[in-house]
């Protein structure tokens, strides 16, 4: 298994190489990914005084004849940022390997269908809980974080909370490119404002910045005014 160690606008130490080579323990992944062919270490650093906290970045990408992984962290230096990497690195690594390795038997029944087919079975919600039979009609209703979901519905809701330090325009450009994302959310560290880099068609950006105090109550937007193109 190959691992190369490069760096990003930013020269990366021998001591540091050797470090990497130390860490990332080639037999203890392979017992994870035995299709393991090659781990990059790209390393970064953060200029800005005010991501001193977080100015040195470490993504580690491990290619095998399987998907490609990718973990990256950033701390106030590189080290630190390496062990949280690779601990992101080896918690995806363990969840594809236990994915792997489970099976689910031939025929298995989904609790939804088992009504269909066991006589006398209790009717499930979509929470898995038993449903009196005066409510076995009535359309099942869930609850997904702040909404109320009726029917199957094809509504898919996530939510997730994130801290964010505020970032330039360059930066937040920089971590959308990182993570590979078409769209990235950050706080504007000039404006303040909640903001919204987005790639365009070609190799434009566009970005929309939220001002919550003048927002229209109409609740449209238009899309010439909400976001401008970047670079071209």
């Amino acid at each position: 298994m190959d691992i190369v160690v490069k760096g990003r606008k930013t020269e990366v130490p021998d001591r540091f190489r050797k470090h990497v080579a130390e860490k990332l323990n080639p037999e203890r992944i392979q017992k994870l990914d035995a299709k393991v062919i090659s781990l990059d270490v790209e390393v970064s650093k953060e200029h800005n005084p005010r991501q001193a906290d977080r100015s040195d970045r470490v993504e580690i990408t491990l290619r095998s004849r399987g998907p490609v992984i990718r973990a990256e962290a950033a701390a106030a230096d590189p080290y630190a940022a390496l062990d949280l990497a690779q601990d992101k690195l080896e918690a995806r690594l363990r969840k594809q390997h236990d994915k792997r390795h489970t099976r689910r038997g031939a025929g298995r029944l989904s609790a939804a269908e088992v009504a269909d087919v066991v006589p006398d079975a209790a009717t499930l919600n979509g929470n898995g809980e038993p449903v009196s039979e005066e409510k076995a009609g009535a359309i099942p209703t869930t609850r997904i974080g702040s909404l109320e979901v009726q029917g199957e519905g094809p509504l898919v809701v996530r939510e997730k909370t994130h801290s964010a330090a505020p970032m330039s325009l360059d930066q937040a450009l920089y971590e959308m490119e990182l993570v590979g994302h078409d769209f990235y959310l950050f706080v504007d560290s000039d404006t303040k404002m909640p903001s919204v880099v987005y790639r365009r068609h070609g190799y434009d950006y566009g970005v929309i910045h939220l001002n919550a105090d003048t927002a229209s109550s109409s609740g449209e937007l238009d899309g010439a005014g909400a976001g401008g193109a970047l670079g071209g």
